[in-house]
């Protein structure tokens, strides 16, 4: 075969290498935790402020305030049982796979790499609830159950957590959002799904890091965050491509 001819096969064979390259599927990359973990796709006045609608936390002699302890005393009683194990476990927020709270309700076997859009959405949701929640988080600084009143927590607590506010509660503003999204991107489960978006808020009763009334705050913030998210361009294009990752996933694990 003359030079040149070798010469042209040879960098016919490169281009058709670096166009299946290029035409190949990238993994998707994830986070690990809060450190590397993704914006939300709110930015600054964008967001709402929680400080500017929620009300304040009740009031130290209120009536509120004294069934809050009461409900956290009498959930101390729950230590070592299944519901305590399920509180421990609904701590788990930042990570790619804390989705996998949903799979039961929504009957799937979460996997962040077969729903890589679906799996940075609900992350970067996150992102924006650190964002509009912050406020009255830092504004209001009320001390948590444990802090107030040393008992037995579902987890160690870190130092971080004693010195953050208690109200209103990111986990149940979370769990409640995520459970609003996923409702609607599987009407036939949503039910079960909003059940138990409710009960991941509940575990921060029964872990003792929260009062009920941090949580039902918490859940005011999750809704007004799905709100004004769903006018969002980004958040839009992405809900779409999500639910049709979750709905291809529910078709194959059927």
């Amino acid at each position: 075969m003359p030079a040149r001819l070798k010469a042209v096969v040879a960098a016919a064979a490169i281009l058709s290498s670096l166009s299946a390259c290029a035409a190949a599927p990238k993994a998707p990359v994830f986070w690990e935790g809060f450190r590397d973990h993704p914006h939300g796709y709110l930015v600054g006045k964008t967001a709402p402020d929680a400080s500017a609608f929620l009300p304040p936390p009740p009031e130290a002699a209120s009536l509120r305030q004294r069934a809050d302890v009461e409900t956290y005393r009498a959930t101390r009683a729950l230590e070592g049982s299944e519901r305590w194990r399920q509180a421990a476990a609904d701590n788990v927020i930042e990570t790619p796979s804390a989705p996998q709270a949903f799979n039961e309700p929504l009957g799937i076997s979460f996997d962040p790499h077969r729903l890589p859009t679906l799996t940075v959405l609900l992350g970067r949701m996150l992102g924006d609830l650190e964002l509009i929640q912050t406020p009255a988080k830092q504004g209001y600084f009320r001390p948590r159950p444990f802090v107030a009143e040393p008992a037995a927590t579902c987890i160690a607590p870190e130092p971080w957590l004693a010195r953050s506010g208690s109200y209103p509660s990111g986990h149940s503003a979370m769990g409640w959002a995520w459970a609003l999204i996923l409702s609607e991107m599987a009407p036939d489960r949503a039910d079960a799904v909003l059940a138990r978006g409710l009960a991941y808020g509940e575990s921060r009763v029964i872990c003792g890091v929260h009062y009920a009334s941090d949580v039902e705050a918490g859940r005011l913030v999750g809704a007004a965050m799905v709100a004004r998210l769903k006018v969002d361009p980004d958040f839009q294009r992405d809900f779409e491509r999500a639910r049709k990752e979750l709905e291809a996933l529910r078709r194959a694990q059927d």
